[in-house]
């Protein structure tokens, strides 16, 4: 057991947030943690890191248990460099290798006292097998170039934005393998690309990991239990996010009829004893019964989820099939070139996610395709509403209802009301000022208004992000319902593949088009090569269209890395064998010299093969 709760309660102004809490975390559990914005998660991670301390109950850490921590706006603060921050995780090791050296250097020196320094050497060997110490510039480059950082290693840590030292941070918290990691939403801030070499790493972490997140794929891949938080109660469930979606309907249900049955189980009481109380016969049986209902334990009635916003797209007049049409052109933004010689054509009906890395222009590339660039065509009562992820068409000092006025003037209060109120902002929301909302509360009103566009062609950019899990379920089944075209940027995997009939990939300077759904998109990209998108004059060629020297090339990578590889599992034999020689002839100087020489010669080609290793991976 890594941390138990035991009936805590805390609350900060007297009111608790949380109530008779109780849970374990045991060692290398997977677990998920849910609930809705302000039922307070954060609160019981704070208790759980000791930052906070219970009114009431208790929470026991084990003794000197790790854990590592990644706040959700959190990042790595430092004045070095990317590369050097990580360096710091493994001083210990650093300064093992260097000891080692040291004393082999001093070993051929000819006044040396052999047996100490074999002793010494001998103890340092030890310590850094067990570290594997000399592994850990692969971990660090293994770490980095999977979180997007390969090309930055001497970049200054001062220079980075929030969302790189966020990413940073979870870095530097996966080399340095905690006991506990507790995540709070780390998959905000990478790309899809990214999202899976996380999982794939996370999967064979061997510590205990606790994971709030609204990423559904991401929960359902590594996560085997789910704690649930509503109204200050936390629930735990088997299984992963799907799994407990399932688990959560059957126990309110359960709830439900329970209390029901109780209810008429009272009623029935109650009705007898009114009826035969007063009868001399029956009064005997009517007390009985007064005194079972005064021993009967009260069932509180459940407190059901708050119903889902409810979105609903709809459109007046169908447009042309070719709703966008484009000329060849580049795309450029902040001296960059994004796109070259390319084409794009959207049909109608189509429901399309653009993906690609972080910085490949997709926002830059949505709002190209909106600009009435003489480049870009449209289809006659192509009728367009766009989602901006930055809600730039918002007045933050506008009162929420006056903002969605000024699109719709024509629209009644009524109706106006009800689109924000089926969306999720409550009376008291729609007198506040747009500033005042909440990120998840300004994405619902911007669903809103894009509602009442009645566009037959609906541009996303990020429409998930802030929303919470049952607003994204929400606006899912809203967009797979919808007839008309749909255009969208997404980092929400699940997102993508409930949504998207196609896929358009952003990537090295081209677009390339996928006839598919999301799951058929990554299936082809790691089997065949995709097919270039129709009518482009020159379809970029990624992976699957490598030429034969390029083939060549990766076969010939694969095959020296597992010669480097054998080479260096060899050389760690020689060196174990040699350390051990070295101690029984330590009084033969002339033979303690041959081994210490054979010993530097060891290293400096590891050392060399390492380097080398580091280009290869």
């Amino acid at each position: 057991m890594l941390v138990s709760f035991d009936h805590v309660t805390f609350g900060y102004t007297g009111d608790p947030v949380v109530e008779d809490v109780s849970f374990e975390l045991g060692e290398g559990e997977r677990v998920g943690f849910l609930g809705g914005n302000g039922e307070g998660k954060t609160t019981v991670l704070r208790l759980l890191l000791g930052l906070l301390t219970p009114d009431a109950g208790t929470v026991t850490r084990k003794a000197r248990c790790t854990v590592g921590y990644l706040e959700q706006s959190g990042g790595f603060e430092g004045m070095g460099t990317v590369y050097s921050a990580m360096e710091e995780v493994f001083a210990e090791d650093i300064r093992l290798l260097s000891r080692l050296e040291e004393t082999q250097r001093e070993m051929s020196s000819p006044n040396a006292d052999l047996r100490v320094l074999s002793a010494r050497a001998e103890s340092l060997n030890k310590q850094i097998a067990a570290r594997d110490s000399y592994n850990f510039r692969v971990r660090i480059n293994t770490v980095l170039g999977g979180m997007g950082f390969g090309d930055f290693y001497d970049r200054p840590i001062q220079t980075m934005s929030g969302g790189e030292k966020t990413k940073l941070k979870l870095c530097r918290l996966l080399l340095e393998s905690p006991e506990l990691l507790v995540l709070d939403e780390p998959t905000n801030h990478l790309d899809v690309k990214t999202l899976f070499w996380l999982e794939d790493y996370l999967s064979s972490f061997r510590g205990a990991l606790l994971v709030v997140s609204h990423d559904r794929y991401f929960l359902d891949r590594l996560t085997s239990r789910t704690l649930e938080l509503e109204h200050g109660k936390l629930v735990s469930y088997k299984g992963g996010y799907s799994r407990y979606k399932i688990l959560k309907a059957e126990r309110v249900k359960e709830l439900e009829r329970e209390y029901e049955r109780q209810q008429e189980e009272i009623a029935k009481l109650k009705d007898y004893v009114d009826r035969n109380l007063v009868r001399a016969t029956t009064a005997k049986s009517a007390l009985s019964r007064v005194n079972r209902l005064e021993r009967m334990e009260l069932l509180e009635k459940p407190v059901l989820p708050p119903p889902p916003p409810r979105f609903v797209f709809s459109y007046d007049e169908k447009p042309y099939e070719k709703v966008i049409e484009t000329d060849v052109f580049d795309l450029s933004a902040g001296g960059k070139l994004l796109l070259k010689n390319t084409k794009f054509t959207l049909m109608r009906g189509r429901k399309c996610a653009l993906v690609g890395d972080n910085g490949t222009g997709k926002t830059t590339l949505l709002k190209f395709l909106l600009s009435k660039d003489p480049r870009v065509h449209y289809g006659k009562f192509a009728r367009f509403a766009y989602y901006d992820q930055e809600n730039a068409d918002l007045d933050p000092e506008e009162r929420v209802l006056d903002a969605f006025w000024g699109n719709y003037a024509l629209l009644s209060q009524t109706d106006a009301r009800k689109l924000l109120a089926q969306a999720g902002l409550s009376a008291d929301d729609v007198q506040k000022k747009v500033k005042e909302l909440s990120g998840g509360l300004r994405a619902k009103l911007e669903l809103s208004l894009l509602e009442a566009r009645r566009g037959n062609v609906l541009v996303l950019d990020e429409p998930t992000n802030h929303l919470d899990l049952p607003a994204r379920e929400s606006l899912e089944e809203a967009l797979s319902a919808f007839d008309g075209t749909v255009l969208f940027v997404s980092h929400d995997r699940r997102f993508i593949e409930s949504v998207a009939d196609c896929v358009l990939l952003l990537e090295d300077g081209g677009l390339t088009f996928f006839d598919g759904g999301y799951a058929d998109f990554l299936q082809t990209r790691k089997t065949v090569s995709p097919p270039p998108m129709p009518e482009n004059p020159a379809p970029h060629k990624g992976d699957g269209f490598r030429s034969r020297e390029e083939r060549a090339r990766e076969a010939q990578r694969r095959v020296r890395t597992k010669e480097i590889e054998a080479r260096l599992e060899s050389l760690e034999r020689e060196e174990a064998e040699l350390n051990e020689k070295l101690i029984s002839c330590a009084a033969d100087y002339k033979k303690v010299m041959e081994i210490t020489a054979r010993l530097n010669a060891l290293h400096d080609e590891s050392d060399a093969l390492y380097a080398e290793y580091e280009t290869l991976i």
